[in-house]
């Protein structure tokens, strides 16, 4: 359905550039209607190819670690940008009424629901998570992934998260007192906020 949407989108355009011609003469806008046409086209086959590998950005949020706020944020942006968003949790997650906002609810245990984000996720979706281990395997799947206080994972960085991360766990399990999480700080949010808005607006 969404690949014959692209088709009808073009075939009206190239319409009205034929009209066009009835009204205007017709050499000294071939020239601008053939560019135009070729520019669509272009548009047109990158949509359909899109649609044809599945590749719509939707967003998995690790919900049980979430911050409230941060999913708050979510439920704004999905409406917002139209953004099929779900939440994976092993506990009741209430959302609000929205078609773009879903609820996973897997079985309690260790590591379910990030195993289940990365079964499901796809190339290029959005995956909201503090957990790094879940963010390697996501972005080892081509996925993008965004820290709830707005740091993205990449390709670039995610190794050099995951050696700190064993590193500190080292620490701990040496009994060597570190420090805790701090609290979600208005500039996380912003960060966040900011850094979800530019990836959205690229989907």
């Amino acid at each position: 359905a969404e690949a014959r949407g692209v088709d009808m989108i073009f075939f009206l355009f190239v319409a009205k550039l034929i009209t066009l011609t009835t009204f205007f003469d017709r050499k000294s806008i071939s020239c601008l209607t053939k560019i135009s046409i070729l520019k669509v086209m272009t548009i047109r086959d990158s949509l359909s190819l899109k649609v044809i590998r599945g590749i719509i950005m939707k967003i998995w949020v690790d919900a049980d670690a979430c911050p409230v706020v941060i999913k708050e944020i979510l439920y704004r942006a999905a409406d917002r940008t139209q953004t099929f968003t779900t939440f994976v949790a092993n506990h009741h997650l209430r959302l609000p009424g929205s078609k773009y906002l879903t609820f996973l609810q897997v079985n309690s245990g260790f590591d379910v629901a990030d195993d289940e984000i990365v079964k499901r996720a796809s190339c290029e979706d959005l995956v909201i998570t503090a957990d790094i281990p879940l963010a390697a395997e996501v972005v080892e799947k081509g996925c993008l992934a965004l820290n709830p206080r707005g740091e993205l994972y990449t390709v670039e960085n995610i190794k050099a998260r995951l050696n700190i991360r064993d590193f500190m766990d080292t620490l701990r399990s040496s009994g060597i007192q570190t420090d805790g999480v701090p609290p979600i700080s208005q500039a996380d949010r912003q960060a966040f906020a900011n850094n979800l808005d530019k990836l959205l607006a690229k989907k």
